[in-house]
């Protein structure tokens, strides 16, 4: 085990609904991230991580506990983390790292919810606002502060640095409200995009056709965004229905990759306080979401669902000193690998029940054997009040996603009947990777199904999650 005084520096920035294809590191059509790009330029662009279940709250409990839902508890937004869990911050602390958390928490407040492992935090109470803020302070109780979130979270963490032990390693958890809704520009970027049409996703006049009858029913659409709260306009008279559509992408999206463009010019402030302390060789810097988004895809906003654009979570990681510049990894990995990673990296032991398994390996270009070539996700919060969406299950290999809605809610708080009949997807990420052509039930498709199915149940064991009887 590393001493102490040995062991990397940890920058952990966590953004909230941030898509890795609103990066330009991921070849985003949309916009550009400069100082994203400096994380993946200076170290490794993980393309195929995923959420294992798209919904803030659960993601952010398996990142920090290791552990699936059905583990943590935490299997929607209603339901919040037990503060007796083992965490990794807590194994850092414990380990002799200076700890802090600026930003969004998320998983409850008060007695048994406040967070642990840390030496100092500062938190948004529930999702926080982006203008004049209150947060919870870990010394000082409730503060209200005048400002943009973004620059204020972005504040408490170089204020941290500055304060820290240079004797001791330290280990700062940066965590955005950004790119969550309501998505409210500073006014530094409220006009950027005024002038110019964002591009339409490919996807964006799938009609659905051929998916579940779930999915076709869920409350993403453009025409669900409120266009006073999310919008910040009235609907113009005379539109047709397709151009009223296309108005509210361009005023969605725009302001989304206006918040987008405020938290990158941050991280850059981040970035440049490292190199400028002499910090950067020997600090391992994360970036990621708690999941990923819909940016117009399938006509959709919002989250939740297994596909593509949802399920997978930007992942960049930096670290002069273990990482090679410019790489990237094709693996699978999912959020409850991030921390068994991060402790591996510093030298620090992962307890025998932590799910997840440190991908470190991978991050110094390692060949692992064995390594998974699937993941297992589920999402629970079924017909929830504000989208709709359904419960399911699924695996997703490197080829091929097989879905099942099991569609029942399970007395989940949060989630809500009636169940609806079971229903499956089933996806050629190969042939088909927009995911609009479900070939669940086609000729010529048995062989694939029986081995996407056998794999799902096998990881079912594997995770210790119960399978939904009537789809077994």
């Amino acid at each position: 085990m590393a001493t102490t005084s040995e062991r990397p520096n940890i920058v952990f920035i966590m953004s909230d609904d941030h898509a890795a294809h609103a990066i330009s590191a991921y070849g985003s059509r949309i916009n550009e991230t400069p100082h994203l790009d400096r994380i993946a330029d200076g170290g490794i662009r993980m393309d195929n991580a995923f959420c294992t279940n798209s919904i803030c709250a659960p993601s952010r409990a398996s990142i920090l506990t290791g552990t699936h839902n059905h583990v943590n508890g935490v299997t929607t937004l209603n339901t919040h983390l037990d503060n007796s869990l083992w965490t990794f911050p807590q194994e850092l602390q414990a380990a002799g790292y200076q700890t802090a958390l600026y930003g969004k928490w998320h998983l409850g407040h008060g007695e048994g919810h406040d967070p642990v492992g840390f030496d100092r935090w500062r938190v948004l109470p529930g999702q926080g606002h982006y203008h004049n803020p209150v947060f919870v302070d870990s010394e000082k109780g409730i503060v209200e502060r005048g400002g943009y979130v973004t620059d204020l979270i972005t504040n408490d963490c170089l204020r941290s640095l500055d304060r820290r032990d240079p004797d001791r390693p330290f280990a700062l958890f940066c965590h955005h409200k950004a790119a969550h809704r309501t998505w409210e520009p500073d006014p530094a970027h409220f006009t950027m995009y005024d002038d110019v049409d964002i591009p339409f996703p490919e996807t964006f006049r799938d009609d659905l056709e051929g998916r579940a009858e779930v999915v076709q029913a869920v409350r993403m659409k453009m025409l669900d965004l409120d266009p006073i709260i999310d919008l910040k306009a009235t609907v113009p008279d005379g539109l047709t229905l397709d151009e009223e559509i296309d108005w509210r992408y361009q005023r969605y999206i725009k302001d989304y990759l206006r918040v987008v463009a405020s938290m990158d010019d941050n991280i850059g402030r981040m970035l440049d306080y490292l190199d400028e302390h002499d910090l950067t060789d020997n600090t391992i810097v994360v970036y990621t979401s708690d999941q990923g988004f819909f940016l117009g895809d399938h006509g959709w906003f919002d989250k939740r669902l297994m596909y593509e654009e949802s399920l997978r979570m930007p992942l960049l990681i930096q670290y002069p000193d273990g990482i090679t510049a410019g790489s990237v990894s094709d693996d699978i990995v999912t959020n409850v690998d991030f921390g068994p990673t991060l402790l591996d990296l510093c030298g620090v032991d992962v307890p025998d029940d932590v799910q997840g398994r440190s991908f470190a390996p991978l991050l110094r270009g390692e060949t692992v054997d064995d390594w998974p070539g699937s993941m297992y996700y589920r999402y629970w919060m079924h017909n929830d009040w504000a989208h709709a969406c359904p419960a399911h299950y699924g695996v997703r290999t490197h080829t091929h996603k097989l879905i099942c809605y099991y569609n029942d809610p399970l007395d989940q708080p949060g989630a809500s009947g009636p169940a609806n009949p079971i229903e499956w997807e089933l996806f050629d990420l190969v042939k088909d990777p927009l995911e609009v052509d479900n070939l669940y039930g086609r000729p010529g498709t048995e062989a694939i199904t029986a081995e996407l199915t056998a794999e799902l149940e096998r990881l079912q064991l594997e995770v210790g999650d119960t399978p939904y009887p009537a789809a077994s």
